[in-house]
């Protein structure tokens, strides 16, 4: 049966959604003096008028300033402020945010079907009526690509696997699966899915119609494993598209961000399940220069992490366990606990500087160091004093250091390995460009990197690690950065980042617009030189209307934006499965 969430709790539940404790600002009305009669009176009528003026100002000044300094208590996070009195929220407005806590929505309609009929149903009378429901998957996206507040569909209910071909290594699946899932019920067959994220709980349909990659060069993103769909549009119904049965949509709508139709089902093509073994160890860019290539052409999945300010550059490759020699004998130099030492060290002296005294065991409202993992207790050294430079260098110069003695073999399956931990709340920009082809890279790869570390120094931004770079091979989808028609070519993938490691709204918003002016910088002098565009799941709208124009007109350049519009305008007339940014990135030919 189809459910509509009622409560943040079920849409938390159903979802893993962070809701943010917010509170809106208050709505106060606009004050005007009366108007008094112009008729002559006392001398002190002037006087007395601006006396009472005065004493109605400061009243109002007295409850806006109580309202700003006094704290909310904890039940009252969802009420919206009003002069002298709280008005609270309807009960059928929830609160939905992504992952990283940068972008949320309130919304009425937000629907669950259990089934590929009550979806059916939902995109049929919310086109009749020309109510929106954007697809909306796991809310991983950065920048919140399937939010709307007039309202969307969430598939979590509809995650089965409907199919497995164990000759042919394919499976069908319903598009609201998670990929951990559907890794965990393949298993048994001996499958897995070719290549993974750095995270594991997307759904299926999201990570596909974003154009999310993994890391390989001979590997490509993840929605060229897609070798049929079924899309539920507006216009037409279900309709069917595969590689043989209308390739032309096919390879449009594979990559198609929510704006085609609702991705119901999925057929996958998978591979042998295998057991990977990860190398990890410390270089630097001489060293990289000197045997990128070889990097490249010989490990099956590479990654490179860059500290900034420092020259180190982490390596991190993964390839399959070879059955004659078996997994590697080589026994780590040093333990967890001593590649944490050097950041536990530099978390207790930060702690005495920034909160005074602190005990062995750290500040009596902090947890116990030893619980924290690497990640959290980054998170916690930025959230000291996040954008100043000398201390994010500490940080990275801590980082490097972990690294170094994290140097080492790990074994384990793909789902397992391939994963990486993204650290907490963060803001990221990640771009793709060309790099050349597997058997001739152009070497672009590594100049941007050298460029950018070159701008970070220059403007004194103070940017945390790492910066990650990743390759894929091209994919044939139409919408994907990574497109190609030449198969060999081989592209990119660098993301910056600034985390977000507090929840105070003032330090947040410095950081966010830190975070956009090294953004910014990065868009002048990187992006048109090396053909650079971002992910879509980590493209920003611009809020001026010249910026805006101008990446309007680029994305024209690279992508096939009238393709896409007119393939819209047929299966989705009503832009029901649309939201502002797709508006904004894709307007069609009459709204302009």
């Amino acid at each position: 049966m189809l459910r509509s969430c009622t409560s943040k709790r079920s849409l938390q539940s159903l979802l893993h959604h962070h809701h943010r404790r917010c509170r809106q600002n208050p709505q106060f009305p606009i004050f005007n003096p009366r108007h008094f009669s112009s008729s002559p009176g006392p001398p002190s009528s002037d006087a007395e008028l601006r006396k009472y003026i005065g004493y109605t100002l400061l009243v109002l000044g007295s409850a806006a300033a109580t309202y700003y300094s006094f704290p909310f208590s904890e039940n009252a996070r969802d009420k919206k402020a009003q002069l002298f009195r709280y008005a609270p929220l309807p009960d059928d407005l929830h609160t939905v945010s992504n992952w990283s806590g940068t972008h949320e929505v309130r919304t009425r309609t937000f629907l669950q079907p259990e089934s590929i009929e009550e979806l059916e149903g939902i995109v049929k009378e919310a086109n009749v009526r020309k109510h929106k429901i954007r697809p909306v998957g796991s809310g991983l996206s950065p920048n919140g690509i399937g939010l709307t507040r007039a309202g969307m569909v969430n598939l979590a209910l509809m995650d089965k696997v409907l199919s497995v071909d164990k000759e042919k290594k394919r499976v069908t699946v319903q598009a609201g699966i998670r990929v951990q899932q559907l890794v965990d019920e393949i298993k048994e067959f001996g499958i897995t899915l070719q290549n993974f994220a750095s995270i594991r709980e997307q759904q299926i349909g999201g990570i596909v119609q974003v154009g999310a990659h993994g890391t390989g060069a001979r590997l490509p993103p993840i929605d060229e494993q897609v070798i049929s769909m079924k899309l539920v549009t507006p216009a037409k119904g279900t309709i069917e598209i595969s590689k043989e049965k209308d390739p032309e949509l096919f390879y449009l709508a594979r990559c198609g961000l929510g704006g085609l139709g609702v991705v119901a089902e999925v057929t996958l093509q998978c591979v042998e399940r295998q057991e990977l073994v990860e190398h990890t160890f410390l270089s630097n860019m001489k060293d990289i220069k000197k045997n990128h290539k070889k990097f490249l052409s010989e490990n099956k999945h590479v990654k490179y992490l860059y500290i900034p300010y420092t020259d180190a550059v982490v390596v991190v490759t993964c390839n399959p366990m070879s059955k004659r020699k078996g997994p590697p004998k080589n026994k780590p130099k040093y333990t967890t606990e001593e590649a944490l030492q050097h950041v536990q060290d530099l978390y207790l002296e930060s702690l005495t500087k920034y909160r005074g005294q602190v005990t062995d065991s750290g500040s009596p409202d902090e947890p116990e160091i030893v619980e924290l993992s690497f990640t959290e207790l980054r998170d916690k050294l930025l959230a000291m004093d996040p954008l100043n430079k000398e201390h994010v260098i500490k940080v990275n110069k801590a980082e490097a250091e972990y690294w170094r003695k994290s140097e080492g073999y790990r074994v384990g399956w793909s789902d397992e390995i391939l994963g990486f931990d993204c650290g907490g709340h963060q803001w990221v920009s990640e771009t793709c460009f060309p790099a050349g082809t597997l058997s001739k890279p152009s070497m672009k790869d590594l100049e941007y990197i050298e460029e950018l570390m070159q701008l970070i120094e220059k403007e004194s931004v103070p940017a945390p690690a790492p910066i990650e770079q990743r390759w894929t091979a091209c994919s044939k989808s139409r919408m994907s950065p990574a497109y190609s028609s030449a198969d060999d070519d081989i592209f990119s993938w660098v993301g910056i980042i600034m985390y977000l490691p507090t929840m105070d709204a003032r330090q947040r918003r410095q950081i966010t617009e830190e975070f956009f002016h090294y953004r910014h910088m990065t868009q002048a002098q990187l992006w048109d030189h090396y053909s650079a565009f971002e992910h879509w799941a980590k493209i920003e709208v611009p809020k001026d209307k010249e910026e805006l124009a101008a990446l309007q007109e680029r994305l024209k350049k690279k992508f096939p934006v009238d393709a896409y519009n007119q393939a819209r305008k047929e299966l989705d007339p009503n832009r029901i499965l649309s939201n502002n940014m797709l508006e904004k990135l894709f307007p069609s030919s009459e709204a302009v």
